[in-house]
């Protein structure tokens, strides 16, 4: 990752277990709070004008028209020309490190806005003009990576052991980060070898963009080779078919398994492209003096190396397998039930059976559920948890002119009891056309201790969802799945908040991939928790508290097959680890067979390439493990910490004392040790994982005697 412009947007694909449901009259219009009016409310319709506005975006004046991002942009370049010089002839000590950083916080402060504008905004000038941004700071970028006396002021100060001895924990560890992010550049190669190193990153960036459009193109087939009475589930083409997804929550079993045949048919284009992205990337790596790209990839994390990842999925694999075959054999018998004459459970039936048995077993109804889950006492029961937790609120503020990109948007100041203000998170909730169909957390700004005038530079963060609007009749209701979503986005939003790092290169989630979900996973922790629930779930007409039976029974439907879900999960992060390991004289795709084989159990369909659907391979290559890994530790801090008492004010301190406060300062291992006061071992991450799947048999005492 880049020294100067750290990926800071936090993406979150989620699959919807639970639809919406249909909107009923509201008969009570007075909301409890300002912040969950705020929600509930449609805002009054107030004109944008994006163009000529006095203010704005995120309140830089600059930015109160598309041409203001040169402004800002050429500013930015003025400033980071000021501070290379400023570096390079300045003595070796912690001034350097305060440069760097002050340095990435120049380029960070409009590249991060402009990436964020880029695809959130609804004007095209403005997109285009963010584009333009990020290409020219994105230039400079490479030449800062590539500047040898720039870096050499950092070495110098890293090969002085006297001066790194007067040297903070924080200052160190930044200097360090700031080197590695050289190296994995080339820079410390002779320049036969730097240029190769930069060839290969312009080449691995072309072939990243390939392979991100390919993965997502429908595949098309003649409209005669399937069943006519199939064609209307898919998009037409003239005389062919267009198959765009696997429509895996289809009941019709010929459907799931004509669409997951077509949709994932290698595309001999594709393969090449993926076969040689992996080959640049191993080269590079090898080139940078690494053994594979994986052990790149994995310094500095909390796994550290491919070899403690494949031992933490092997484990989990083993310890899960009675579990997993349970749970493939309860889905072949209710394929058996539902479809005799085709009785094989195959890689495209785990989906829908699953779901099937969930709703069997557990009587799960989405629209029983929704009306107790308005938006507003939704974001109102965040603003209670963090209130008792850590003594935070969140508060609604009406956005200045030209400050907001659309005027669904939502401003809430984030206020501690005694600290005061923490920062701001915009929350852009709400579906319009050409917004991203992700839920994501956006660092716009990070937070830093301003050396020359000892204030404390606020961090901005944006929370973008796709939820309906809420109309005159009705608020926004929200499924299961989607409030759980919330809290998991707002998990990320609180640790860009409540850090306060003295660097902003290191702050909020700009910190190890495996520790970034932790703060965010452990939020759905809380969202899944009755005593956290109940106290904002109530149903919008009649004020009904939601029963504490339907929360338990939620829960316990997630374990039905969840051991079979998690495996598909290891099998995933299982792949990515090989194909990003030594090489092996297999193909990619011979190479899926094997590990589908070993790590999932279903069989492998022929003429087959679920690899080129693989998009996450570009942004987490080396590191899908992460989202297990981050679960297991979340886990542990929940049963140990919270468990007992989700609202206590004592391990709230705690939380962000020892783990949300530092964000990537701290080596993120360390942080969980201070947080559980001791280190977990492998097992003990594999076994919060496994004992999450246990059942809880007070639910179904409660079950029977309601």
């Amino acid at each position: 990752m880049s020294a100067w412009s750290r990926l800071v947007c936090v993406l979150r694909p989620r699959g919807g277990l639970w639809r919406s449901a249909r909107r009923r009259e509201v008969t009570t219009t007075s909301w409890s709070s300002p912040v969950e009016a705020a929600f509930n409310t449609p805002q009054p319709h107030r004109r944008l004008d994006l163009g000529h506005s006095t203010g704005g975006l995120f309140g830089v004046p600059e930015l109160s028209s598309p041409a203001g991002f040169g402004v800002a942009t050429q500013r930015a370049l003025k400033d980071t020309s000021r501070l290379v010089d400023q570096t390079c002839s300045s003595a070796p000590g912690a001034a350097t490190v305060e440069f760097f950083d002050q340095l990435s916080d120049g380029l960070c402060k409009v590249a991060d806005l402009a990436d964020f504008i880029k695809v959130a905004h609804p004007d095209p000038l403005f997109r285009e003009a963010a584009e333009k941004t990020c290409i020219e700071i994105g230039t400079v970028v490479e030449k800062l990576n590539t500047n040898v006396e720039l870096c050499s002021s950092l070495k110098n100060l890293l090969n002085s052991p006297d001066i790194l001895s007067q040297l903070d924990h924080d200052t160190r560890r930044v200097a360090e980060l700031f080197m590695f992010d050289f190296e994995i550049s080339g820079i410390h190669l002779e320049e036969k070898l730097r240029k190769e190193a930069v060839a290969l990153h312009v080449k691995l960036l072309d072939l990243y963009n390939e392979f991100l459009m390919g993965s997502h193109m429908p595949n098309r087939i003649a409209k005669s080779a399937i069943p006519e009475h199939l064609h209307l589930h898919f998009a037409k083409e003239g005389s062919f078919i267009q198959v765009g997804g696997l429509h895996a929550d289809s009941p019709d079993n010929l459907l799931r398994e004509i669409a997951y045949r077509i949709y994932l048919y290698p595309n001999a284009q594709l393969l090449e492209c993926l076969e040689e992205l992996l080959k640049c990337r191993n080269k590079l790596a090898k080139l940078l003096g690494y053994e594979s790209y994986a052990h790149r990839a994995l310094k500095g994390t909390m796994a550290q190396s491919p070899e403690t990842v494949m031992d933490f999925l092997q484990l989990l694999t083993d310890k899960l397998s009675d579990r997993t075959a349970k749970d493939f054999s309860m889905m072949t018998d209710m394929k058996k039930k539902l479809n005799p004459r085709d009785p094989d459970l195959m890689a495209w039936d785990h989906p829908y059976f699953s779901a099937v048995l969930r709703a069997e077993r557990f009587n799960i109804e989405p629209s029983l559920y929704t009306p107790y889950f308005s938006l507003g006492a939704c974001m109102e029961g965040l603003s209670n948890l963090f209130s008792q937790v850590f003594g935070v609120s969140l508060q609604s503020e009406h956005p200045g002119a030209g400050e907001v990109w659309s005027e669904d948007v939502r401003k809430l100041a984030v206020v501690h009891e005694t600290e005061g203000l923490l920062g701001y998170i915009y929350c852009d909730f709400f579906h319009r056309a050409d917004k991203p169909h992700q839920d994501c957390h956006f660092t716009i700004r990070g937070g830093r201790r301003r050396q020359a005038t000892g204030d404390y530079q606020l961090p901005v963060a944006v929370l973008m969802l796709g939820l309906p609007h809420p109309t005159q009749g009705a608020p926004t209701l929200l499924t299961p799945g989607m409030m759980e979503n919330l809290f998991h986005e707002m998990g990320h939003a609180m640790h860009s908040m409540l850090g306060r790092t003295r660097y902003q290169h290191v702050s909020g989630t700009r910190c190890a991939t495996d520790f970034a979900e932790v703060p965010s996973i452990l939020m759905e922790y809380f969202a899944n928790d009755y005593r956290v629930v109940s106290q904002f779930a109530r149903h919008y007409q009649t004020g009904q508290s939601l029963p504490q039976s339907m929360v338990a029974r939620l829960c316990e439907s997630k374990k039905l097959c969840g051991a079979a879900d998690t495996q598909l999960q290891v099998f995933y992060a299982a792949l990515d680890q090989v194909y990003h390991g030594k090489p092996q004289n297999r193909s990619t795709t011979e190479l899926l067979e094997v590990m589908q084989q070993r790590f999932y159990g279903l069989p492998y369909t022929p003429s087959t390439a679920w690899q080129l659907r693989f998009s996450h391979l570009i942004g987490y290559g080396a590191k899908y493990y992460s989202y297990l890994m981050s679960r297991a530790v979340a886990s542990m801090v929940w049963k140990q910490c919270f468990l007992q008492d989700p609202l206590s004010r004592e391990m709230g301190e705690r939380y962000r004392r020892e783990m949300l406060a530092h964000g990537g300062a701290k080596e993120p291992m360390l942080m969980v040790e201070g947080m559980l006061q001791r280190r977990p071992t492998m097992e003990d991450l594999v076994d919060a994982l496994v004992s999450d799947l246990n059942p809880n048999f007070e639910t179904f005492l409660m079950d029977s005697s309601s």
